[in-house]
């Protein structure tokens, strides 16, 4: 009896050590099985034609709609090292069927030589998405009759799981034929092509077809594509089979009337749902829709936001041991600093000093100080302490960042009310009026951040104290308001007049280097074009410039407004009663010295006029303002000894400061001017950029007791608000 016992006793252990192993290895399993879950997001893309930009960058999110770059936004790999023109375009990143082999395929190209310059894609393999073999796979060389071959472009890979093998496909020119997608097989190696390219895709128009995009969904192999050259858009083609069958849908898919091309689609993580994205080019930015048919979609752009700006992507979903190799590789504290994403912070404006080890976050006015938590994004893998609500009105606080297998650092964090810009985002060409009718002040800008100043539509900003600004939203948008003009909507000028003793608005601005007319029975708008524009050509005797910044001012002697103009020269015509025509016999030239260029801004005081004008270019650090006086609002002008009023300032980073109106306030002597600037900090390295990545600003205006203007000091703080 007491041997059975024992003999009992020996089998309950085993039995319970048996159970303790399944369940170790039951949650072991689980453990492996949820490690592997895809839980975030990884961006691969490029961001500009520059070749510096032309390189191939990494992001990453946890949620799919806010990303954070990473390496600082400069290349995880080399483009010189990997391609043989220098350059790297168009990356697209897909998953292995094994689940640890990741294969990228990217456009070989530098778009300085040409659009028609290249012939070869970019083969790369890695098991780590850190560590990255390449290969160059030049098709024009590899495979024959490809001798009027113009360019090879956005190639993709796909898995084909009836050949048991990675297709890459892309788009290829040759001689005057449109540019069609085509497709072939890789080596096992991913280190070549091995079989020879075949055309994938047939338009049934012989369209131009660019940029494919392959997502397989409910058993069907959907083809996102952009139609070239022919209302640019993307559309979707449609088969049972991945490499033949495809029939194109008629209907455009993007949710923009802007030029889109790039079209990556991806699945949202633990959903039904997915994302479909492309390259909104001509305005520098990315467009995301959100879709559950692949055919449907509906805008969310207001949920996304980022800390670079691509340009033709992909998103690859990764889980949580991958994001972890990824932000221990390439995301550093000071990633981690410039994520502060507490609203009241300008984020344009954000300076990080990583040579020192400060930080500095401008905030909006009225901003509690004393309790101020700067909201960084950790991720779960960075540490930060102190974190939360801080006390910042003692000066700078000391936080330290740490990142998994990183030294931790320190920085000294200080934040501040800065009112300058006034407007937060990128504006430019300010034009200020103070409104009778409403008792407020409005500002008038360009709206800016487009590339080459390509914006189309006109905001306007309301205040009743010069700090705290209101939009507004689109007061006049050339694609739906004015029919003789859809491009470059620049530097407005607005007046307020009394007309049978009600108020009206009459708002000039430029358009595709014209000047228009639009009246409105508000300040705010909605502005309704005259239907034509008021100045189309140049003044009789001038050979160059162009015909824009408009500025109308109203001679407080006569109650006759006059209208200025001009790019390289200043014209002036007396406005006929209606204020939407001029009589083109009385326009007189009266371009003050060699010097003029632009944004003519004139203001009466103390019996003298004066003009105001910016000086250089908009894209160099050294536009300026300067002005002269004259006893007659249509010259001749009187330039002074020291008349440059407004220049950079090199110790403060402020860089570009022109195109100004002003505005007298209270009633009082009290004069303000309203200008722009570069984006602080940033613009000094943006090259040419910068001139229309501009932000708007105000700070005092004095004169001297002879009459001459002090020069104009720019500020980061900016002006305390007037009552």
């Amino acid at each position: 009896m007491k041997h059975s016992i024992i003999k009992y006793n020996f089998s309950l252990l085993a039995v319970l050590f048996l159970l303790s192993l399944n369940l170790v290895e039951a949650q072991s399993k689980k453990t492996a099985k949820v490690s592997k879950e895809n839980t975030a997001y990884l961006f691969a893309y490029f961001t500009g034609n520059a070749k510096a930009e032309e390189a191939i960058r990494f992001a990453v999110s946890t949620d799919a709609y806010h990303y954070k770059a990473l390496n600082n936004n400069t290349p995880i790999i080399s483009s010189e090292k990997i391609s043989s023109t220098g350059g790297i375009r168009d990356p697209h990143i897909l998953r292995g069927e094994d689940d640890k082999t990741f294969y990228m395929v990217a456009t070989d190209m530098v778009s300085a030589n040409g659009w028609n310059s290249n012939r070869a894609m970019v083969l790369l393999k890695s098991n780590d998405l850190i560590h990255w073999t390449s290969a160059v796979v030049n098709i024009q060389k590899r495979f024959p009759n490809n001798e009027n071959l113009l360019r090879v472009w956005a190639p993709q890979t796909i898995y084909d799981k009836t050949a048991k093998k990675y297709m890459v496909y892309w788009s290829m020119k040759h001689g005057d034929d449109p540019d069609k997608i085509y497709y072939a097989y890789a080596n096992a190696d991913f280190t070549d092509l091995e079989t020879v390219p075949k055309q994938l895709f047939f338009s049934p128009t012989n369209g131009s077809c660019i940029d494919g995009d392959i997502i397989y969904d409910k058993g069907k192999y959907n083809l996102f594509f952009k139609t070239e050259g022919n209302s640019n858009g993307i559309k979707k083609a449609v088969s049972n089979q991945l490499t033949t069958g495809y029939v194109q849908q008629d209907k455009y898919l993007q949710q923009t009337k802007e030029a889109v091309e790039g079209a990556g689609v991806f699945k949202l993580n633990h959903s039904d749902e997915y994302i479909l994205m492309y390259d909104v080019y001509m305005k520098g930015r990315y467009q995301f829709t959100k879709s559950k048919d692949l055919a449907n979609f509906s805008v969310v752009d207001q949920d996304i936001t980022m800390d670079f700006h691509p340009r033709h992507g992909t998103i690859l979903p990764i889980n949580q041991k991958e994001l972890n190799r990824l932000l221990n590789q390439w995301y550093t504290v000071e990633s981690v600093l410039q994520s502060a994403k507490n609203k009241a912070i300008n984020q344009n404006n954000i300076v990080l000093d990583s040579v020192n080890q400060k930080l500095y976050l401008p905030v909006n006015y009225g901003t509690d100080l004393k309790a101020f938590d700067p909201q960084f994004n950790t991720f779960n893998q960075i540490s930060i302490a102190p974190k939360g609500k801080l006390d910042f009105t003692k000066g700078a606080v000391k936080i330290k960042v740490g990142i998994a297998n990183q030294q931790p650092k320190i920085y000294s964090v200080s934040v501040a009310v800065a009112n300058n810009p006034v407007l937060k985002g990128y504006y430019a060409d300010p034009e200020i009026l103070y409104s009778n009718k409403t008792g407020k002040y409005y500002i008038y800008p360009t709206s800016d951040g487009f590339n080459n100043w390509s914006g189309t539509y006109f905001k306007s900003f309301s205040s009743t104290d010069l700090v705290n600004w209101t939009d507004e939203g689109k007061i006049l948008d050339l694609e739906k308001d004015v029919s003789w003009a859809k491009k470059n909507a620049w530097a407005p000028t607005i007046i307020e007049k009394k007309v049978n003793g009600v108020y009206k608005y009459f708002y000039y601005f430029t358009a595709a280097q014209k000047i228009g007319v639009a009246v409105a029975d508000h300040p705010a708008g909605p502005f309704k074009d005259s239907g034509k524009a008021l100045i189309s050509s140049r003044p009789k005797g001038i050979k160059g410039g162009q015909e824009i910044d408009p500025d109308v001012f109203n001679d407080p002697k006569t109650n006759k407004s006059y209208l200025y103009w001009g790019n390289g020269y200043m014209a002036v015509a007396p406005l006929k009663e209606d204020m939407v025509s001029i009589d083109t016999n009385e326009i007189k030239v009266i371009t003050p010295n060699n010097g003029f260029r632009e944004g003519t801004e004139v203001f009466y005081r103390n019996g003298k006029y004066y003009f105001l004008w910016s000086e250089d270019d908009t894209r160099s650090e050294n536009y300026r303002v300067r002005y002269g006086f004259s006893d007659s609002p249509i010259g001749k002008i009187t330039i002074p000894e020291n008349n440059l009023i407004l220049a950079k300032d090199v110790a403060q980073g402020i860089y570009g400061t022109g195109h100004n109106s002003v505005i007298k306030v209270n009633g009082k002597d009290e004069w303000y001017m309203v200008y722009h600037r570069f984006t602080r900090p940033k613009g000094i390295s943006m090259g040419s950029a910068a001139g229309y990545n501009r932000e708007v600003c105000i700070d005092k205006m004095e004169f001297n007791t002879d009459g001459t203007i002090k020069p104009v000091i720019p500020t980061i703080n900016g002006i305390k608000p007037i009552h």
